[in-house]
């Protein structure tokens, strides 16, 4: 999610409505992820690398494709084979962008839900692995979290507050420095719901 001045970013997808619809898949959603993780790869290397059929993944590149969500790789390739890669780093929305569409909402809502089963999904290989990694990278990882009673419209400065300085460590990343990992941060903020009645 983001602010207006956030939506010009070349590297970040505002999404439409069309997008979205197409977006909400489980292949196409990890396909995207796969090529933001691991940069740029052929429709038989993300089949193997998500363990299911080049067939499938080549037509489900192309509806990405149709989009702009992923662009062909230029200059690499030769004949039926295409390199993919994925047209920005970042995707965003707001939750009241598709009030008026049910189909784009309920598109919206799916992608929301699977943001948080990767989570749940990340989190748990994480804590079977955890033990395998060093001390100080430990002490690194982890999860917190913090209660505010604050209206909403400055809660959506704090968001954007937060996402400033990822981004800017995000610009600050060096690859090749020793001892560098890839890491995803997740950021949520919801509803003390505890005793409400819905």
């Amino acid at each position: 999610m983001g602010d207006g001045e956030e939506r010009a970013g070349g590297r970040q997808v505002w999404l439409d409505r069309r997008q979205v619809r197409v977006l909400a898949h489980p292949l196409r959603t990890r396909l995207l992820g796969a090529l933001r993780v691991r940069g740029p790869a052929t429709a038989t290397v993300l089949a193997e690398l998500l363990d299911t059929n080049t067939g499938a993944t080549s037509y489900h590149l192309r509806q990405l494709a149709e989009v702009g969500l992923v662009v062909e790789e230029p200059g690499r390739g030769t004949g039926r084979q295409r390199w993919w890669r994925a047209a920005h780093d970042v995707t965003s929305w707001e939750n009241t962008d598709f009030d008026d569409d049910p189909d784009a909402r309920a598109a919206i809502e799916w992608i929301q839900a699977e943001q948080v089963r990767h989570f749940v999904e990340h989190a748990e290989r994480w804590f079977a692995a955890r033990a395998e990694w060093s001390p100080q990278w430990r002490d690194a990882f982890g999860m917190s979290d913090a209660l505010l009673t604050i209206p909403a419209g400055r809660l959506k400065e704090l968001q954007h507050e937060m996402w400033r300085v990822v981004e800017r460590y995000r610009a600050e990343a060096d690859p090749q420095e020793p001892g560098a990992e890839q890491v995803q941060v997740f950021l949520a903020s919801l509803p003390l719901l505890l005793g409400r009645k819905p």
